[in-house]
């Protein structure tokens, strides 16, 4: 075909839309974090609960979590791909912890030290993410805030080996887990009506943001969840 006739051929331009990732990322982040946290404050069980819960919190809060932060990265949301990822990941780690402890490889006196820098990491890192989801809506901010103080709580029990401060960070992490359900059902309830349902506290710019970009040499593709 001459170049000139492929000149006028019109561009296509193929959408691929998706179910916003965070749906499942926030329930499985709030389904995990509430079962593990309960028994951390005290709620229920045993000293062998934990080995009962692992495979629950590695599955919700680990593999669907972490697999909602890799489809985040498919709809171009950098917030969603590094908050499940990371904390995806980290369920993950306590269910391969869990199953060390429960086949004797290493006691819970082992882990004291090194949970403290595990939360401190994660406490710089929630704590960046809540400032980045500040520019697009509150909830969401508000979510990754209070896991971060969260963190920061059990990363002090870790480093003090304080029962008061875990159980402290436990309570925050409560918190935390209840407003990742409202935010997931909130995202949940705008795709499957179509319309804001339950409020997010989306920013105007946000709001008003071109939702059709053409950067990075992909026309067409759309950026976010929402």
């Amino acid at each position: 075909m001459p170049l000139d006739d492929r000149q006028n051929i019109p561009a296509q331009i193929h959408l691929e839309p998706v179910a916003a990732p965070s749906i499942l990322g926030l329930y499985g982040y709030a389904a995990a974090t509430f079962i593990v946290s309960a028994h951390l404050a005290g709620w229920y069980g045993n000293s062998r609960t934990a080995l009962v819960l692992f495979p629950f919190a590695a599955m919700l809060g680990g593999l669907a979590q972490f697999t909602a932060g890799m489809w985040a990265y498919k709809a171009r949301d950098g917030v969603a791909t590094a908050m499940h990822g990371i904390w995806g990941a980290l369920f993950l780690a306590y269910g391969m912890v869990a199953v060390m402890m429960a086949r004797g490889t290493i006691v819970a006196a082992d882990l004291a030290p090194a949970v403290g820098f595990w939360f401190c990491a994660l406490t710089l890192i929630t704590a960046a993410g809540a400032y980045a989801a500040m520019s697009e809506n509150s909830v969401l901010a508000i979510v990754w805030a209070i896991v971060a103080i969260g963190s920061a709580c059990a990363s002090i029990a870790g480093w003090s080996a304080s029962g008061g401060w875990m159980a402290l960070a436990a309570w925050v992490f409560i918190l935390s887990s209840i407003v990742a359900w409202y935010a997931g059902s909130a995202l949940m309830l705008e795709g499957a009506f179509g319309r804001a349902v339950w409020p997010l506290g989306m920013r105007q710019d946000a709001m008003t943001r071109s939702r059709v970009e053409f950067g990075m040499g992909e026309p067409g593709v759309i950026r976010g969840q929402a």
